[in-house]
This record gives C-alpha cells, structure tokens and sequence, in this order.
C-alpha cells in the first residue's frame, strides 16, 4: 500500500513540475576559524517556486552518505516534505561533526556583502542565529520571503563558532521548477504581449480587442516559451502576430466578436453618412466568409445611398440567396430596382411584402415610408416615389 501511495503521488506531482537536480547548488565550503563568509547559489531555473536546501558541518575526513538530489527522488513534489517530521528528517545528513555554525539566507548580493562585513542578520529574509551541525528547509514562493521576488540566485552567509579550527561546510540547494511558470509565461509577460498585439493593424480597427489579443497570447504561449520569443527578430514576431491573428479570426466566439465590433463600427460610420466606409467594413465581412443576410441587405442599402445601384442589385441578390425569407433584403432591392429604372421588378417584390412585417415591430409600407424619407435628405430623389407609395394604400 505504501508503494502503491508512494507512485500515484508521483505520477500526479510530476505533470506540474520536478526537482532540477542539473541546476542543483553543491559546494564544499572551507570556513575559518571566527570567519564570516557568502556563498552564492547558482542560478535558478525559470519557474522556480520551491527549493530544498541542506546544511551539513562535517569533521575533517567526513563525507556526506547520500546527496540532496538523491534523496529527493523518494519524494515526488514538495508537499511531501511539509507532510510530517519524517520528510524532514529524512533530509538531515546521517552524519555530520561536532562544529557549529549560525547562517543566514539573503536574496541580494548587497544585503549579503554588509552581513560579511558587520555580522548582522536583520535583513535576511531567514536567520539561524542557534549554531547548528546540520539543518535542511523547504523555501517556497508563497511563505518564505526569500523567494518573494522571482529571486533567482540567494546568498547563503555563514559565521564559524570555531574559535580555533577551520569548518567545513557542504551546502546543497535544489530547486523545485513548476512545468508551466518554467515557460516564462509570468503574468507581466502575457500582459506585454497582449499590448503589442493592441497596437497591431487588425487590433486598431475592432472597438474592443481583448478577446482577440488575449487569444493570439494564448496561441503563442503553446508554441513558444517568452524566453524564445523574445529571441525572435521584430519581423518574425510581426508574422507570428499576422498569422495567429487569421487563425484567432476564424475560431468561433473570436471570430464573432471581431465581426460584431465591425458591425458596430459600420453603424456608426453610417449615423455620420459615412456610407464609403460602411461599403468598406461590410465588403472584408464578406470577403472573409463571416457575411448574414442581413449584412447583404445593409451594404445593400449602403450602396443605394452612395447612387451606385448596380452594385446594389448584385449583394442583394447574393443576399437572397443565403436567405431567401430575410424581408430588408427584399426591401432594399425593391429599392434598388427602383431608382435603377426598372420600375416592373421593383413593383412586384413591393406589391408581394406589403401585408407583411419587416421586423416585430415594424411593417413593411411603414419602412418603406421610412426610407423614402431618408433617400430625399440624402438628395436622392425619383419620380416613382409616390407612384409607389399609392400602390401600396391600394
């Protein structure tokens, strides 16, 4: 059962994250007697959360029995240490001499270097003032404030209490790397790359691009750790903007969103009378596959207002086609016809629709009242106006 314990626990604890006993710190250390002096450990690695640290004052001839690391293979993620005494005592060295010392942890290289020289441990971020002959801890990043601020080295200081004979010290430091914050994907990273993706073309012309920045983000954090990314040429990064952009695009509730945001933009172009750009917005709509029947039957519109009516016949007609019961595409193109001089069409589809409604509120003799209205200010005029509009009183 305890083998059984042992394995599940590992098998779980091993997909988040693992001790990198490469990037282990072990130095035999010489201290002399009454001496201070500051180790530095070797870098951490990036998504460093956790480390083990062990200290060890050995006798002359002595020698360690088992590593650090190899002791740490038994136990599969840092929880198992905090678990009970026993983790923690499996991690003292099984021998260790008769000297003493008092350390101190510090994580900056100034804080380290004024402990040499004045022996006080009150910036230290741990202080083992009680001389010992070995002790072992367990750092993390959400207790201990060694590791608070993405530390990546600490500065280990010890003080003899020899008087008389040098010591020898072994210090042994193992990191524990979380697999997913080893990427490099901290939170002020993903926040960098997703405001270089809002000053990107594509970006600057949605009304709201988070969502479709916080997914170019995500794209590039599976396919790239930052610190890779970052190794890329301005021009390459560009591109990989571009490409994820398309693909972030084309994905349902992105894509939506996206087209949403330029449909809002449309409407507003068209409340200033800005209908050369309403055109614009609508036709990459329609370009990228994203078009309703509805969006046909506005940029139908758009094209009646700018007096390009052939244009206007064409998307109106594709628009029947994607929905051959949509009732402001049928209306636009009675329109259309219209001041197009084909006077037969456009009275039949006005004559077909006129007992129906064109939305839930709103019928269809009524719309058309509405958009003669609008054709007028706008200094579209035609004679058959009121030809219509006594045709459909009849």
């Amino acid at each position: 059962m305890l083998f059984i314990s042992i394995f599940h626990q590992s098998g779980f604890a091993q997909q988040d994250g693992y001790w990198d006993k490469d990037r282990a710190t072990t130095k035999e250390i010489i201290v002399a007697a009454r001496d201070r002096i500051v180790i530095k450990t070797d870098d951490f690695p990036i998504g460093t959360t956790e480390l083990i640290y062990r200290i060890t004052l050995l006798d002359d001839n002595q020698k360690i029995a088992s590593s650090l690391v190899s002791l740490l293979k038994a136990i599969p993620d840092p929880t198992g240490i905090s678990q009970g005494s026993a983790g923690a005592v499996f991690l003292f060295s099984r021998i260790s001499g008769d000297d003493k010392s008092k350390y101190a942890i510090f994580s900056s290289n100034e804080l380290a270097s004024s402990y040499q020289k004045n022996g006080k441990m009150d910036d230290a971020c741990l202080a083992q003032e009680t001389p010992l002959n070995k002790d072992a801890k367990r750092l993390s990043l959400d207790k201990s404030a060694c590791l608070k601020n993405t530390t990546t080295n600490l500065w280990f200081g010890f003080e003899s209490s020899n008087w008389i004979m040098k010591q020898k010290i072994i210090l042994e430091v193992v990191p524990w790397v979380d697999t997913k914050l080893s990427r490099g994907w901290t939170l002020e990273n993903r926040k960098f790359v997703i405001n270089q993706c809002k000053t990107s073309v594509l970006a600057r012309k949605l009304a709201n691009s988070d969502d479709f920045c916080i997914c170019i983000e995500e794209k590039i954090q599976k396919e790239y750790k930052f610190q890779e990314f970052q190794k890329l040429l301005a021009i390459e990064q560009v591109k990989l903007y571009k490409d994820n952009g398309e693909s972030c695009i084309n994905e349902k509730g992105v894509s939506k969103g996206i087209y949403n945001d330029l449909r809002s933009k449309a409407l507003n172009f068209a409340k200033k009378g800005e209908y050369g750009r309403v055109i614009d917005i609508y036709a990459r709509i329609i370009s990228d596959g994203k078009a309703t029947a509805v969006d046909y039957s506005t940029i139908g519109f758009a094209y009646i207002m700018t007096k390009q009516y052939g244009k206007a016949i064409k998307f109106l007609k594709e628009g029947e086609k994607l929905d051959d019961t949509e009732l402001l595409v049928k209306l636009n193109l009675a329109h259309a016809y219209l001041l197009h001089d084909e006077f037969r069409n456009a009275k039949s589809i006005y004559k077909e629709y006129q007992s129906q409604n064109v939305n839930d509120s709103g019928s269809w003799t009524q719309k058309v009242k509405q958009d003669f209205v609008v054709f007028i200010k706008a200094g579209i005029q035609n004679d058959d106006f009121e030809r219509v509009l006594r045709l459909l009183v009849n």
